[in-house]
């Protein structure tokens, strides 16, 4: 396993662990490696130092450890931030901002239940909240390009 200092079209510096070099060129040259900030399909190798230990050590710091550990989990979450908005798209309906009026016509079975998503007003849900319709809010992150 290898990992690379990556950097996206935005600038953004992340970190990915890949089989070998090979094996980020095609992912890369595939739209598969994407900005764990922006979205960003168009991602590079960034310029990075070495890893060189100080003379008489080999571990890497706490301090850096833990700075590779919360970037790792964040590119996780962001990555399955992603995939959660690309599963919604795909299995449920677009209604924009009649949002709230359609969770309402679903919960009081106006029309027959089905899997919906779109914009509420903060008001909105918590009006749908008191009247008991079953809504769930989630983080929705920018589309990726591929």
């Amino acid at each position: 396993m290898i990992k690379y200092d990556l950097k996206c079209e935005n600038t953004h510096v992340f970190e990915a662990w890949f089989k070998n070099s090979a094996t980020f060129d095609e992912q890369a040259d595939a739209g598969d490696v994407i900005c764990a900030v922006c979205g960003s399909t168009t991602v590079s190798k960034a310029p990075m130092a070495p890893s060189v230990p100080r003379k008489g050590t080999t571990k890497r710091s706490k301090r850096e450890k833990a700075a590779s550990q919360e970037s790792d989990q964040a590119a996780m979450v962001m990555s399955a931030l992603r995939q959660l908005r690309k599963t919604v798209e795909e299995n449920c309906d677009y209604v924009g901002t009649r949002f709230a009026e359609e969770a309402r016509r679903i919960h009081y079975g106006e029309v027959e239940k089905h899997g919906i998503y779109g914009e509420a007003t903060a008001e909105e849900s918590r009006e749908l909240s008191e009247e008991g319709v079953e809504i769930n809010e989630i983080p929705w992150l920018p589309a990726t390009n591929s």
